[in-house]
């Protein structure tokens, strides 16, 4: 398997899922679309600015 896409923000969004299709390719699902449509579902990558960014608990700020 291959390195994880560069996702810029949403690496450490708290609101990003990865999702994995069977043919091996994956994508990054912004979570807060659900609930807001300023959001899309799958974000342009890599995000390099987001105001619904909020860093995972245990994330180290780099």
């Amino acid at each position: 398997m291959g390195a994880p896409p560069a996702v810029g923000l949403c690496e450490s969004c708290r609101h990003q899922q990865v999702v994995r299709t069977t043919r091996g390719s994956s994508f990054s699902l912004c979570r807060r679309s659900r609930e807001d449509p300023r959001y899309p579902r799958y974000p342009r990558l890599p995000v390099v600015s987001c105001p619904g960014h909020e860093r995972r608990a245990g994330e180290a700020q780099s």
